[in-house]
């Protein structure tokens, strides 16, 4: 069954999980927002849960010049779908959040599958 929950606290535990990325991580992330949607775009997989829409820190050079930020979005109703409870909501928060982040990196999906974050 999966987990209802209100937008307000929704967004209260993205931002714990936000909240919970170490300093020395956090800091090099610059010029990126994190968005919640409800849905993932029609052009994408009905079950994605967060998105990174940007240029990934190792595909920059000197001439790279930011235009608008990086995006990450989490999306709401594949996660809570996925989810039986908030403890594992909570989880998979943590888990989406660690993997785009990681996107920002340069870190691709194989990496992060071997990591335990896809």
């Amino acid at each position: 069954m999966p987990v209802e929950m209100d937008p307000e606290r929704f967004d209260a535990l993205v931002s714990e999980a936000l909240d919970a990325i170490p300093d020395e991580i956090a800091t090099l992330v610059r010029n990126v927002v994190v968005l919640v949607e409800d849905e993932p775009p029609d052009d994408e997989p009905d079950d994605l849960l967060g998105l990174y829409d940007g240029v990934a820190l190792t595909q920059r050079d000197s001439s790279w010049m930011p235009d608008l930020p990086d995006r990450i979005f989490l999306f709401r109703g594949p996660l809570l779908d996925m989810c039986e409870d908030e403890d594992e909501l909570i989880e998979e928060i943590r888990i989406t959040v660690v993997h785009e982040v990681a996107h920002h990196f340069g870190i691709d999906d194989d990496r992060l599958h071997e990591l335990g974050y896809a």
